[in-house]
């Protein structure tokens, strides 16, 4: 079961640096507070003291699936969570983000490490709007600024904890697949334009390998990873 054992620190560098290489699978490192925290392409992950959930797990999945795809599973996952704890509809960000109201509230950094995969998984919970990063892209939000109150982040751990380990179940016996029409349904990308990768067109979808399906000028692309930029 995901979430034990688990290790808490008031706080650390990273939670990614807590959890040992041969940590049970399911085991979860958290903190009320990183000092260096970290998103995809090195980004920095900032964040007030005791105002967000920030955890890693330790997974190791079965070696005929593909371990980057973690990412939207997870994020999944989170997205479900977040509706569950605070009755707000969650979208997917491909390939990593969850949005609510397009702006971000939760990122996924998937590591992968002596053949396991460490994810760390952050959501802002109780920040304030002064709280939050200025000038981000996408804005940022926090469950707080979009419901306007606080939210016993416990709670909001526990349920994400739940739902990651229903949607890792699902996904080690039948890949993205099982979760796929799900990702559809949440894909905040879907018929925008964007540049994925460096290639430019309108977002399509997302395939079972989870690549981002792009109709361009020039016919289809399934790109594999990068950073998406939004064309106003």
């Amino acid at each position: 079961m995901i979430g034990r054992p688990r290790i808490h620190v008031a706080e650390c560098d990273s939670t990614q640096l807590l959890l040992a290489p041969d940590a049970p699978e399911g085991a979860i490192a958290t903190t009320d507070h990183q000092t260096a925290g970290r998103g995809r392409l090195g980004r920095r992950w900032l964040e007030a003291p005791s105002t967000s959930v920030l955890a890693s797990v330790l997974l190791r999945p079965p070696p005929e699936r593909r371990a980057p795809e973690l990412s939207l599973v997870a994020a999944l996952a989170t997205a479900r969570a977040l509706e569950e704890a605070a009755d707000v509809r969650a979208s997917v960000k491909w390939p990593n983000d969850v949005l609510l109201e397009a702006r971000k509230v939760a990122g996924i950094l998937a590591e992968l490490r002596s053949g396991a995969v460490v994810l760390g998984i952050g959501v802002n919970v109780n920040q304030t709007c002064a709280q939050l990063p200025a000038e981000t892209t996408p804005p940022a939000a926090s469950l707080r600024t979009a419901t306007g109150r606080e939210h016993d982040r416990e709670h909001v751990l526990e349920l994400l904890l739940e739902q990651l380990d229903v949607a890792y179940a699902s996904w080690r016996e039948l890949g993205l697949a099982a979760v796929r029409a799900e990702l559809a349904e949440r894909d905040a990308l879907r018929g925008r334009r964007v540049v994925a990768g460096g290639t430019a067109g309108v977002a399509s979808g997302i395939d079972d390998w989870g690549r981002l399906l792009l109709e361009t000028p020039t016919g289809h692309a399934a790109v594999e990873s990068g950073e998406v930029l939004l064309e106003e």
